[in-house]
C-alpha cells in the first residue's frame, strides 16, 4: 500500500459505478465534489454507489466535500465564452445579465462599492488582467492589461482587495447542511482568508452536533498565506490550491509555500493536502511529463499526506490513467523519504503525554526491529493520527469498530483503517493480524507491533505496546 493517499474528484463525466470502482482500484482513496458544480442528487448517487462498491470491495473509501465558498464569479455569456483584447474597456456589472466583448457581470452585489481605482482584476487563473478606470452607479469600466478569453462563471480574483461581504454564504449553509445528512467525511473551506473563517464553519458543524465531519481549510489567497499558522491550528487540515494561489502571489514563490504547508502541518499533526497538476491527462497523451513527476515526487518526499486530482479525473480524458500514474510515482518517491528526518523532528516538537510517549516509542521500535505493520486498537483514531505523525516507514494499520473512525483516517499518511468486528482486545487483535497478513503478503518471522488501550474500551489513552512475529 501507498502511505501518499489520493483524491480523485468526480464529475458528471465519470460518475458511473464501473468509473469508480476502476478509480478505486487504481489506488483512489478519497472522492471529492466540488459542489461549484454539483447539485444534490449526484451527490447523493455518488456516495451511494461507493457505499456499495465499498462493500464489494472490501474498501473503506471515503468521501470529501468542497464548498462553493465566497468567491467572486462572472457571469454567463453568449457563446459561453468572450475573448477581451488589451485595451478595451470592459464594464462590470452586478445585475444577471449575459456578458458579451464590452460587458460581463458578477456574483457579488456589493463590488462595485468595494473596488478602488488602480485595483487589478484577474481572470482564468491570471491570464486576463484588467484594470478600473472608472467607477459609475452601478458598474465600474476597467481597462484590458493582457488580453484572453474569459469563459462561463470564471473565478475573479484581486488581489489585495478585502471585500466588506459574509464568508458563509447561505449556499454554503444549505450544503454544510446537506453534508451533515449524507454522511460526508470531509469538509474542504473555500476561499479562507484567516482563522476567523474557519471557526466560522466550526461553529456550523458544532451547532448540528457534527464531531465527525474534518474541517480542510484551502488556502487560495495571499491573506491565507499570511494568517497560515493560525488557521493550521483551528483546521483539521490545509488544501493547498496551487493555482489560485499563483495568481495572487509571484509563481516562483509557490514552491515555498508548498513546503511550509506540508512541513507546519507534518509538525502540528494536521492533514496536508496539495493540488495535483497532471495536465497531460487533459489531453490526448497519457504519458506526464518529467516536470509533473518530479512535482508529485517532490511532494511525496516533503511528506504531504494526500494529493489531490481535480480536473484531470473530472474532464480528463484518462481519469484512470491519472490515478494509476499517481499511485505508480508515489510508490517510487515513498524508497526516498527521509524516515528518520521525520522522526526527530516529531520527537523535539511532542508533547508530553502518555499516548504520545507511547506512539513515538512504538515508531521507534517499528524503525529498528525493521517490523512490517503497527496494528492500532482505537475507539477514536486520535492514536493512529499522532503515530502518522511521526512518519514510520512501515504501514499503521488502525482497526476501528465504529466505521466513522475508520473513514476519518483514510487521509492520513501511512494510515490503513480496518474495521474490525471483536469487542475483545485479544480477539480484536488477532482478527487485525489476519488482515494485516493478507493484505501486506506477510511472512512467518515477519515482525508486527501492537499497541492500544488496555483494558480495551476501559481507558482514554494508548498504556501499551507488545511485538509479535506472524
Amino acid at each position: 500500500m501507498n502511505k501518499t493517499k489520493i483524491i480523485a474528484t468526480v464529475g458528471q463525466n465519470n460518475c458511473d459505478e464501473e468509473t469508480l470502482e476502476e478509480l478505486i482500484k487504481a489506488g483512489t482513496d478519497v472522492i471529492r465534489f466540488n459542489m461549484s458544480y454539483a447539485d444534490y442528487d449526484f451527490c447523493k448517487d455518488v456516495i451511494l454507489t461507493i457505499d456499495n462498491l465499498n462493500k464489494k470491495l472490501g474498501t473503506f473509501v471515503s468521501t470529501m466535500m468542497d464548498l462553493e465558498g465566497s468567491c467572486l464569479r462572472t457571469g454567463k455569456f453568449i457563446g459561453g465564452k468572450a475573448t477581451f483584447k488589451k485595451k478595451d474597456k470592459i464594464r462590470i456589472y452586478t445585475d444577471d445579465s449575459l456578458g458579451d466583448l464590452t460587458h460581463f457581470s458578477v456574483n457579488y452585489p456589493g463590488l462595485i462599492n468595494d473596488l478602488k481605482y488602480q485595483n487589478v482584476i484577474k481572470l482564468n487563473e491570471g491570464l486576463v488582467e484588467m484594470q478600473v478606470i472608472e467607477k459609475g452607479m452601478d458598474y465600474v469600466v476597467c481597462q484590458v492589461l493582457k488580453g484572453g478569453t474569459v469563459k462561463d462563471n470564471s473565478k475573479i480574483y484581486i488581489p489585495n482587495l478585502s471585500l466588506n461581504k459574509k464568508f458563509v454564504t447561505k449556499k454554503d449553509k444549505e450544503d454544510i447542511l446537506f453534508a451533515h445528512k449524507i454522511g460526508v467525511d470531509f469538509l474542504v473551506v473555500s476561499n479562507v482568508s484567516s482563522s476567523e473563517d474557519v471557526l466560522e464553519v466550526n461553529d456550523l458543524l458544532i451547532e448540528l452536533g457534527n464531531n465527525h465531519m474534518a474541517i480542510l481549510a484551502k488556502i487560495e489567497n495571499k491573506n491565507a498565506i499570511l494568517d497560515m499558522d493560525n488557521i493550521i491550528n483551528v483546521a483539521d487540515g490545509i488544501v493547498l490550491a496551487r493555482n489560485d494561489v499563483a495568481v495572487e502571489i509571484p509563481m516562483e514563490e509557490v514552491p515555498s509555500v508548498k513546503h511550509k504547508v506540508i512541513t507546519k502541518c507534518q509538525q502540528k499533526g494536521k492533514l496536508s493536502v496539495i493540488s495535483a497538476e497532471l495536465t497531460s491527462f487533459m489531453q490526448k497523451a497519457i504519458i506526464p511529463n518529467r516536470a509533473e513527476v518530479s512535482d508529485i515526487a517532490n511532494a511525496v518526499t516533503d511528506g504531504v499526506d494526500a494529493l489531490m486530482l481535480t480536473a484531470e479525473t473530472t474532464i480528463g480524458l484518462h481519469p484512470v490513467e491519472a490515478v494509476k500514474t499517481m499511485e505508480t510515482v508515489i510508490t517510487a518517491a515513498e524508497e526516498n523519504i527521509n524516515y528518520e528526518y521525520f522522526f526527530e523532528t516529531s520527537l523535539k516538537t511532542e508533547a508530553k503525554s502518555i499516548t504520545n510517549t507511547i506512539s513515538s516509542s512504538v515508531v521507534l521500535g517499528a524503525r529498528e526491529l525493521e517490523c512490517k505493520a503497527i496494528i492500532v486498537a482505537t475507539n477514536t483514531g486520535y492514536t493512529a493520527k499522532r503515530m502518522s505523525r511521526f512518519r514510520p516507514p512501515c504501514p499503521i494499520i488502525a482497526a476501528a469498530q465504529n466505521i466513522n473512525v475508520v473513514k476519518s483516517l483514510t487521509l492520513h499518511f501511512g494510515i490503513l483503517p480496518i474495521k474490525v468486528n471483536e469487542d475483545d482486545f485479544d480477539l480484536l487483535a488477532e482478527e487485525s493480524k489476519q488482515i494485516v497478513a493478507e493484505n501486506l503478503g506477510l511472512k512467518p518471522g515477519d515482525k508486527v507491533i501492537i499497541t492500544g488501550g488496555f483494558p480495551f474500551k476501559k481507558v482514554k489513552h494508548t498504556n501499551f505496546m507488545k511485538i509479535e512475529e506472524i
